[in-house]
């Protein structure tokens, strides 16, 4: 199948970045290359840096794995227990690090008075999956644990992530309700890479992955991740959120994604299913926006997108809900 050419659909805005950055091509021969370079826009406005405590935290492995290396960002002078996200990066499964979300994560402490969470998994290929959910599972366990002595309130705890670390965060909502430990309030996903069967599918979306994020790299970090051919049987709900079966019971879901984006059609069908699964869900798709559009802070879009993210935070954080 031949792709279509969508540079004449980008959100104007968002061209600049297609200009500078271009679209990521992985292979193993360019992944340090790759993890060399990643980065995010990282600055934090004053108030943010002055109002925001950041602390290093380890979290104990799960099941005899190395100690997970947690960042908790929370905002000074504050007494009240306070709502916390807990965050999953971005990346493919091979690239990215909680340094480059520091801006953000001081800003959005700041904003919406909450406690954040970034989580420091470790990277596929070295280490496929199950390593980079159960790192995530061990923060979240220690973040319970600690909720009380951190002045966090376990009643108002969240995953979230986009890209790669939004389809960690999926697994990991998967995951605890599946074990039932630690009930969450939401889960918030940022165009999430859910479905290895993306890679495989017949009816390609000929109007997506252009852009940042391509077919080749999204095939070379399902293969890295899985540790096995993306779309092979058997691959685990809690690898690839979307091949669950079962999403009742799974809490408030917010998920934003382009309409040019790779993944927009997994997105689609996953918010679709949650919400025939009963589960209160929150949908947005950006016109003109591809993968990563995020890149362009200043871009309207992405201010759009940035105002009903928080809008959503906000709403269920303004709830103590029940523990």
């Amino acid at each position: 199948m031949v792709q279509a050419g969508t540079l004449h659909l980008v959100d104007p805005d968002l061209l600049g970045v297609i200009e500078s950055r271009g679209s990521i091509a992985l292979t193993a021969k360019l992944l340090p290359l790759a993890r060399e370079g990643f980065g995010l826009p990282n600055v934090a406005t004053p108030d943010a840096i002055r109002g925001v405590d950041m602390t290093v935290h380890s979290a104990p492995g799960w099941n005899g794995d190395p100690d997970v290396s947690v960042r908790l960002y929370r905002p000074k002078l504050r007494d009240a227990e306070l709502p916390c996200v807990l965050h999953m990066h971005g990346g493919g499964f091979v690239v990215g690090n909680t340094a480059a979300h520091e801006a953000a994560h001081r800003m959005l402490s700041l904003d919406l008075q909450c406690a954040v969470v970034s989580v420091e998994y470790r990277l596929a290929p070295e280490t496929p999956f199950p390593g980079p959910v159960d790192d995530g599972y061990a923060a979240l366990t220690w973040l319970w644990a600690q909720a009380p002595a951190l002045g966090i309130d376990r009643a108002r705890i969240g995953v979230s992530g986009e890209s790669a670390g939004g389809g960690l965060a999926a697994g990991l909502a998967l995951l605890a309700r599946d074990r039932g430990e630690f009930p969450l309030l939401f889960q918030h996903l940022t165009y999430p890479m859910i479905d290895d069967r993306t890679c495989t599918r017949q009816d390609q979306n000929a109007f997506t992955g252009e852009f940042i994020w391509t077919r080749d790299s999204n095939h070379f970090g399902w293969a890295s991740f899985l540790g096995a051919l993306p779309g092979s049987d058997g691959i685990s709900p809690y690898a690839a959120a979307a091949r669950a079966t079962d999403l009742a019971g799974l809490p408030p879901t917010f998920i934003a994604t382009g309409a040019l984006d790779l993944f927009v059609d997994e997105n689609v069908v996953y918010a679709t299913r949650l919400m025939r699964a009963g589960v209160p869900t929150e949908l947005h798709v950006y016109s003109g926006a591809y993968h990563g559009f995020s890149f362009a802070p200043q871009a309207a879009v992405t201010l759009k997108a940035q105002r009903d993210s928080r809008e959503a935070l906000s709403r269920w954080f303004a709830g103590s809900g029940a523990t």
